[in-house]
This record gives C-alpha cells, sequence and structure tokens, in this order.
C-alpha cells in the first residue's frame, strides 16, 4: 500500500498548512457566521463541535481526500464485518460484534444470557458463598484492557442507583493495591472476578494466587474458591487450571483485543455493580455509535473527522500530545482509559508492509477531571510555549448534582474552552503588568457534549474513541490491534523475575546487570537483618 506521504492530499495539506497556521481562530469566526454550525455534528446523542480547529472547509475537503486514498472507506467495512484488519495476528478486530444487539453472532448473545444469570442471581442473593452469606464485594483482578474499561464504566456510572454489591478494581501486583484493598473485606463475602485474555497475564495471576490465600486462610471448607473465583479469559481451561467447574469461567474471543474488551464478559463487574439493564444500554449506545460510523459519508463521520483533526495536528502541526479534560468527576478515570487505548494501538513504527514509517504515528495522551485541571496545568495551556490541542468532555446532567452545581460546571468547561482560543487584552493596564497577564489565545479544542451522562451515552462515547484510533492507525497504514512491545516487556520482565528466584543472574547489559545485582544484595542483607534480629 502506498505510503500517506505520496498521497496529493498529503502534499496539499502540507501547503495548505502554511496558509491556515498564521489565521487566527478568531478571524476564521469573524469570515464564517455560520462556522459552529458547519463544523459541529451530532451522533448517537453526542454532540461535536470542532469549530475552534484551526480548519476551514478546503482543510477538511483535503482531509477526506487524504482518508479516501488511505481506502479508509473500505477498511471501515472490513473492520465491522469481522474480517482480519489485525494483519499481524491473521484475526479481525470484532469488537463491534459484542454490542450488535439482534445482529450480534449466536455465541454473543448466548455469553451475555450466562452474564446476566450470574449476575442477576448474585444480585439477588441467591449465589451465596461458603458460609452461605450473600457476596458484598467484588474485587476485578486485572490489568491494562482487563481493568481500564470496567473501572472507568463503574466509576462514571455510581451515580446510578446502586442495588448491586460494592466492585474494587486491583491491576498493581505489588502487593499493596491488593492488601488495602482486603484489609476491610470478609472473606465470606467477597467474590473475585480473574480476568486475563491469555490468562498468563503475571500480574493478574499472581493478585489472583494472593487473592485465593487469604480466602483459604480463612475457611477449611472444601472448594471454597468456587462460591468465591470467576474467570474471563480466552482459555477455555482458564477456570479448571485455576481450580474451578467450567461454569465458573466466561470467554472472550480471540477476535477480541483485550483494550477493546470492555463490550465481552470482561465489563462483568458492570453488570454486577449495577445490573444487566445498565449492561445492555452501554452496548446499546456503542451499537448506536457503530451504525453512524459505518454509514455516515466521511465529512459527516464523528469518528472520521475527531481522527482527521489528530492527523492534521500530529503531522501538519507537528504535535505530539493531545490534552482530554472531562467535565466530570465521574469520568476521572477517562484520561487513563483513552491513555491506553490510543498510545498501545497507534504506539508503532513499522507500517503494515513490514517497512519503517518516515513519518510521525501516534500521540501522546494525557489529562485530568476538570475543575481539578484549572487548578493543575490550565495555566501551562493558556499561558505556555506549548500550543496543545484539548478535547473538552462535557456532560450536561449528571446525578446527584444540584442546578447551581451544575450551572458552576458547564460554564467552567465552556470558559477555558473560550479563553484558550480567545485570550484576553490588557490595553487598559500599566505595560508591565499586561506582559504577565497576558494570553495569546489563539489555542485549539473540540467541545464533546453529551446531554446526560448514562450508560448509553458513555458507550456511544468510548466507541467514538475506539474508531477515531481505527481511523488514524489506517491513514498511518500500521496496524492498531497489536502490541509487540508490551509482550517484549513482559517476556523480559519473566526472565529477570526467575533469575531474582534463582539467585542466578545471566549477562545483561551494564545498567541492568548493576541494578539487578543491587536489588539480589539488598534482598539478601535484609534476610540476614531479620535472621539477626529473631
Amino acid at each position: 500500500m502506498p505510503r500517506p506521504t505520496a498521497s496529493s492530499a498529503w502534499q496539499g495539506l502540507q501547503a495548505h498548512r502554511q496558509k491556515i497556521a498564521g489565521v487566527p481562530l478568531l478571524e476564521l469566526f469573524a469570515a464564517d457566521p455560520d462556522r459552529t454550525q458547519r463544523f459541529t455534528l451530532e451522533a448517537a446523542g453526542l454532540r461535536f463541535d470542532y469549530s475552534k480547529q484551526p480548519i476551514n472547509g478546503e482543510t477538511l475537503q483535503l482531509l477526506q481526500t487524504l482518508a479516501s486514498d488511505a481506502g479508509l472507506p473500505a477498511q471501515i467495512q472490513a473492520l465491522l464485518a469481522g474480517e482480519k484488519v489485525n494483519y499481524s495476528e491473521g484475526r479481525p478486530a470484532w469488537h463491534s460484534a459484542l454490542r450488535a444487539g439482534d445482529q450480534a453472532p449466536a455465541e454473543v448473545e448466548a455469553e451475555l444470557q450466562r452474564i446476566e444469570a450470574f449476575s442477576e442471581a448474585l444480585r439477588n442473593g441467591e449465589w451465596l458463598g461458603y458460609s452461605g452469606k450473600p457476596i458484598t464485594d467484588v474485587i476485578n483482578l486485572g490489568v491494562g484492557g482487563s481493568d481500564l474499561g470496567p473501572r472507568l464504566v463503574c466509576h462514571a456510572l455510581s451515580g446510578l442507583k446502586h442495588t448491586g454489591p460494592r466492585v474494587h478494581f486491583v491491576a498493581n501486583a505489588d502487593g499493596p493495591e491488593l492488601a488495602l484493598t482486603l484489609q476491610n473485606l470478609d472473606p465470606a463475602t467477597t467474590l473475585f472476578v480473574v480476568v486475563s485474555k491469555s490468562f498468563g497475564t503475571a500480574e493478574t495471576r499472581a493478585n489472583a494466587a494472593a487473592g485465593l490465600a487469604w480466602l483459604q486462610a480463612a475457611t477449611t471448607v472444601e472448594n471454597a474458591a468456587s462460591r468465591h473465583f470467576i474467570t474471563v479469559s480466552a482459555k477455555p481451561q482458564a477456570a479448571r487450571e485455576f481450580g474451578l467447574p467450567d461454569e465458573n469461567g466466561f470467554a472472550i474471543w480471540d477476535w477480541v483485543g483485550g483494550r477493546y474488551s470492555l463490550w465481552s464478559a470482561v465489563g462483568i463487574s458492570v453488570a454486577l455493580s449495577l445490573g444487566m439493564k445498565v449492561f445492555r444500554e452501554l452496548l446499546a449506545g456503542a451499537s448506536a455509535m457503530d451504525k453512524h460510523f459505518s454509514s455516515a459519508p466521511l465529512g459527516e463521520n464523528m469518528p472520521v473527522v475527531l481522527g482527521l483533526l489528530g492527523i492534521w495536528q500530529r503531522n501538519f502541526f507537528g504535535i505530539g500530545q493531545q490534552v482530554i479534560l472531562p467535565y466530570s468527576h465521574y469520568l476521572e478515570h477517562l484520561p487513563a482509559y483513552l491513555q491506553q487505548l490510543e498510545m498501545e494501538s497507534n504506539g508503532k513504527r513499522v507500517d503494515r508492509d513490514g517497512k519503517i514509517v518516515d513519518y510521525a504515528t501516534g500521540t501522546s495522551i494525557w489529562g485530568r477531571a476538570g475543575t481539578n485541571a484549572q487548578h493543575a496545568f490550565l495555566q501551562w495551556l493558556q499561558q505556555g510555549t506549548a500550543k496543545l490541542p484539548v478535547d473538552f468532555v462535557l456532560p450536561i446532567s449528571v446525578p446527584l448534582q444540584t442546578l447551581e452545581q451544575q450551572r458552576f460546571q458547564v460554564a467552567s468547561c465552556l470558559a477555558q474552552s473560550a479563553a484558550l482560543m480567545r485570550g484576553n487584552s490588557c490595553d487598559d493596564m500599566p505595560k508591565a503588568e499586561a506582559v504577565q497577564r497576558q494570553l495569546p489565545g489563539n489555542r485549539p479544542s473540540s467541545n464533546l457534549v453529551m446531554p446526560r451522562l448514562d450508560a448509553r451515552h458513555l458507550g456511544a462515547l468510548l466507541a467514538l474513541y475506539e474508531h477515531k484510533v481505527f481511523v488514524q492507525s489506517v491513514i498511518w497504514n500500521i496496524n492498531a490491534f497489536d502490541q509487540w512491545g508490551v509482550e517484549f516487556g513482559k517476556r523480559m520482565a519473566s526472565g529477570l523475575q526467575d533469575e531474582f528466584t534463582s539467585g542466578q543472574m545471566t549477562k545483561h547489559d551494564p545498567s541492568t546487570q548493576a541494578l539487578a545485582e543491587f536489588f539480589l544484595a539488598q534482598t539478601q542483607a535484609s534476610v540476614d537483618q531479620d535472621a539477626a534480629d529473631n
């Protein structure tokens, strides 16, 4: 496939950038009274205003041509049809099938019904622990895609009427996160959900082993684990490997990538906490965005436009960062979720033809919930030397919020977006003071507005960003669905851990060798000190 830089549209965008870069955003608005309407889209209940981006009609047309040249329309259909778009691993990335409703594969609906039966039995007090008590707490053990998605959704929807068990999330295997979670829980009323697609993830297996030891220390009841552990994995034997009956195992499929797996049984914590009706609403919202992505023309397609704006900033303005600012406490985990989604998917330097790229790919994603961000790094965005694009994500109506609080939150979000663009004028101040107070403005942002924070709109929002990532991968001619860097790091860590256990080090680079030997010396010193103290 030809490199994107060879496209006439790419070269046209380079020339166009020279013309538009010097035009202030306020001048673009002044020149086009209909600019806001022209650059606002609505889909699946979301409103996307990107009029404060450095674009005009010519920009959008060139970006659409770039997408067409890359074969994006055909790639969208291939993705949604379950074709093998994960080229390096020879399989589909068919997460959209998990939320396709009546059009979902039979195996998907069958597994959803199993999730529903189990979650309702537990929520209704029919699934009991080893002592005959109902389950009051659920601990999701997973990392990466097995943690970030369900963690985000459970927190984002925690303001809904809560009738299920408390749900906790443990990802880090360093010990304290699990220990602090367990210290106020009762083994007799706690369920562990062990989530690992491969069932080989070291962090998850270590935490599961520690959780099992904690349970076994509390009871001598035979097979107690079968009432307190379930597994979610693409390996059918996962439950058996853990000493559990097959019915305690829930399935993911090989064609579902880890960071796209929320919509599968990986999301069972959502069903346990909030009920299956809420989980199905989440799926329905994502499905609505899938349908829009499939059918809308490129220039009216929200995920496509969002992705192309990222290409515009990354490749033609040279900006390698994207700030995510959700204006809601409920969405405080959204930046971390999108960080993995985008950076693990598109953090690649080799294209689908096996060639090292000669253009920028991937974007660094970071952010924090507003209004906290205003007292942390908005100063840097407003007056610093970097000019970074910002996505403001604004749910207008959220649970447990008064009208006064709602007005404050919405006003804060809109004001920050406007201030980035407008800057300020200090002409009426003494010169020295004015220079210090001046905000240059002309800084780009987009506004993603949700009328209310509920499962359906949240599902649409997450699917929007999933598809944005895919759009960019197609333009860059890279595979968004593998992660060989992650796998290599896991193998290296496993090898070092084995060496630490045996105390026999092989030869590493000088820095790693010295650090590893220092660690072994420190642990031996601790052992010797403990022996002396006893």
